[in-house]
């Protein structure tokens, strides 16, 4: 995020984003108790008068949110909600918590239980597949085709061909994009329990149709103000998703775009120009930003055509509601991904020096 011929927006080598399953939609609490956790748990509280390292099994299928998942283990009295849910905000791990059957015990401590979560589950309800954060349309469906067996070919006639649709879709898209690219953005990136026999279309449309509930839960009113419809919104979170390292960062990369956007200054993404090359090279070269291309975004004004990959709940809600800054730049100044944010380019500089003296930078 600099001026041409000058380091690129993040100076850093571009890393893919983690392998991080999901979460899903509604949930169902499957609980496996002893006759004293049950006599436990009419009491109300599960973490009080419940007997400690009972044998309890918690079936969380593909789609709870971090509230539901901290209900459903305090009703089979594993931990209190309420701190499982501080364990999860402070370590900013809401979406990573992933779905499926839990072996456990009564009375874990909270942090134990986050661990299990993120680990993943005992055991399925059946085959499932996972679709990561950030991933492009094609990344996808390598991944779907290496998971099912199905070829890759099914799932790309399955979306081409109009036989999975989405109302988050625009009615009308730039030429550049072609029927397979109009889809990037619109599958929710989560783990999946497939049912038996499930076809292409089938496996797409539930990814599809979790996209269009997870969006729901966004709460879009500052739209107006930011002078984006939800589409654009979504592209905004699809940068985010990609260039941001840590969660408290998001909001904050979603103003330095929407601050660029008001005064039209290009967003020089870095994420943008590596979607636009089709492959990584590692880190975005000057040579690199004279590809021709809408999603270039060092060339072209304005957001790209269509979101570069998935996105998660947190990318989402910090397009919907940025950080109220004057920032224009960042750059990456920690190794843990953390970025520095500044106002002026001078100050970006200093921040870009700063960086490389520490090692944080080639």
């Amino acid at each position: 995020m600099t001026e041409p011929g000058h380091q690129t927006t993040n100076e850093r080598s571009y890393r893919k984003p983690l392998l991080i399953g999901a979460i899903a939609l509604a949930i169902v609490a499957a609980m496996v108790l002893g006759a004293g956790a049950l006599a436990g748990l009419v009491g109300g509280n599960p973490a009080l008068n419940i007997e400690p390292g009972l044998a309890v099994s918690v079936e969380i299928p593909a789609g709870s949110s971090a509230r539901q998942i901290a209900a459903a283990m305090e009703e089979a009295g594993v931990v209190r909600a309420a701190e499982l849910r501080s364990v999860i905000s402070d370590q900013g791990v809401a979406s990573q918590l992933q779905a499926g059957r839990y072996d456990l015990e009564t009375l874990m401590t909270p942090e134990d239980v986050v661990r299990r979560l993120l680990t993943g589950p005992d055991a399925g309800t059946g085959s499932s597949v996972i679709v990561y954060e950030g991933q492009d349309v094609r990344a996808i469906i390598a991944g779907l085709s290496d998971q099912t067996g199905i070829p890759a070919a099914e799932f790309e006639q399955a979306l081409e061909s109009g036989a999975v649709t989405s109302p988050l879709m625009p009615a009308s898209l730039p030429d550049a994009v072609d029927a397979l690219t109009r889809w990037e953005g619109l599958l929710f990136p989560a783990r999946y329990e497939i049912p038996e026999g499930a076809t292409a279309a089938v496996i797409l449309t539930m990814m599809a149709d979790e996209m269009v509930k997870r969006s729901v839960d966004v709460d879009w009113s500052r739209l107006g103000e930011l002078g984006v419809n939800r589409y654009e919104a979504l592209i905004v979170a699809s940068l985010i998703q990609r260039e941001a390292g840590i969660h408290s960062d998001r909001p904050l990369i979603a103003s330095v775009i929407y601050n660029r956007l008001e005064q039209d200054i290009p967003l020089q993404i870095d994420a943008s120009v590596i979607y636009a090359l089709g492959e990584n090279p590692g880190r975005v070269l000057a040579e690199h930003l004279e590809i021709d291309s809408p999603w270039n975004t060092y060339r072209v004004k304005g957001l790209p055509p269509t979101p570069i990959g998935t996105v998660q709940m947190e990318s989402l809600r910090a397009a919907a509601d940025p950080a109220r800054t004057d920032y224009l730049f960042y750059v990456l100044v920690s190794d843990d991904g953390t970025h520095g944010f500044s106002r002026t380019y001078a100050e970006h500089q200093e921040k870009i020096a700063k960086a490389k003296a520490d090692g944080v930078l080639p």
